[in-house]
């Protein structure tokens, strides 16, 4: 049987993740100074105007409009911005439902974890992909300074599954803003040379359509061509079109928003029942009620890859893994400053984060 999946991704300098990773270099700044910091300071950003706003019960003292623009420069914009704030305290009570003797979830919701056998990072091949072409995208930007490549862009790609086996790449897509008076065709040599050919392995390259800039020139990029507002990423950071996503994003919010921390959970818990061969794929839905601090339902979907009853898998997760909020937070050691690097090319998928870690399973 075969099918059909496509998932995008877009690069830092995207008008959204630009506000993601502000949001997350302030949550980052704030972990710094104080390891408890509750944080949900989110942002917008349009042509050179940047508006900071939320809310922040912290000791640590930030400069909001300096983190603003040093990311911004981090990622390659030159041009002079005007920064807004409006920060105000988290709620009291929002805060006392939330920190207690145990830290207890900051809002209700469900989040999904997801991991599939079919890469060897066990992340679905198009979204990882479409995160690689994006990332290279800024790489190639980076390291060459001839590049005609500017900060922002997009990928995407669809790939053929037979029988739940990615076989082939149907479609690649390109779009990425780029310096005035390129010749499209030098574009497309380019980018063909210094990303996709570095990123698409070639087993997959059959038949493949590729699409560059179908839209003709892309010299006018960022916040200048389109408005950007932290959180308007959730399927691109978390599995693409082949799992479910929950309804809140994860950049801007400290551990104690279960969006964030329950999700990254989540994840650990699916990737690490394929790791173990338990399943070829698994999802892990589960839902929290604020000022509690266990979740009231927990979820696991095997897509009928189970090697052994699902009741089976219930035990073992049970007896491995604890999602009080408390535990989640301190097993994954999340109250550091390590939110920025999630902010662009996906959450999951890149070993260096904790929730990516393997654990050894009492079976």
């Amino acid at each position: 049987m075969k099918k059909i999946m496509t998932s995008e991704s877009v690069t830092e300098g995207h008008p959204d993740k630009i506000c993601d990773k502000i949001s997350d270099k302030i949550l980052d700044t704030a972990l710094e100074q104080d390891k408890n910091s509750k944080m949900a300071v989110e942002c917008t950003i349009k042509d050179d105007l940047v508006f900071i706003y939320g809310e922040a019960t912290t000791k640590a003292k930030i400069n909001y409009e300096k983190v603003a623009k040093d990311v911004l420069k981090d990622i390659g914009y030159q041009e002079k911005f005007n920064v807004i704030t409006k920060i105000s305290k988290q709620s009291k009570e929002i805060n006392s439902s939330v920190d207690r003797e145990k830290i207890c979830a900051g809002d209700q919701g469900i989040m999904f974890g997801y991991a599939t056998n079919e890469t060897k990072e066990l992340m679905p091949l198009p979204i990882l992909l479409a995160n690689k072409l994006t990332e290279e995208l800024a790489n190639a930007r980076k390291k060459d300074k001839n590049s005609p490549l500017l900060p922002d862009g997009k990928s995407q790609v669809t790939i053929e599954y037979e029988n739940n086996i990615p076989k082939r790449i149907d479609t690649i897509i390109i779009a990425a803003e780029h310096k005035e008076n390129i010749k499209k065709e030098y574009l497309d040599e380019y980018i063909k040379n210094n990303v996709i050919v570095k990123i698409i392995p070639k087993k997959y390259l059959k038949n493949t359509k590729i699409y560059i800039n179908t839209s003709g020139s892309f010299t006018i990029g960022g916040p200048f061509a389109d408005s950007g507002t932290t959180g308007r990423k959730i399927v691109v950071d978390s599995y693409g079109s082949a799992s479910k996503v929950g309804g809140g994003c994860f950049s801007s919010k400290d551990p104690s928003k279960v969006d964030r921390s329950a999700a990254y959970y989540a994840r650990y818990v699916a990737k690490n029942l394929v790791y173990h061969k338990l399943c070829d794929k698994c999802e892990i839905s589960v839902a929290y009620s604020i000022g509690r601090e266990y979740p009231i339902n927990i979820g696991i979907e095997t897509f009928n890859t189970n090697k052994i009853p699902l009741e089976r898998i219930y035990e073992i997760v049970n007896n491995n893994f604890n999602f009080s909020v408390d535990n989640i937070i301190k097993e994954l050691n999340l109250l550091r400053p390590i939110y920025y690097e999630t902010a662009s090319y996906g959450h999951f998928g890149r070993n260096n984060f904790p929730w990516e870690k393997i654990k050894e399973l009492i079976i």
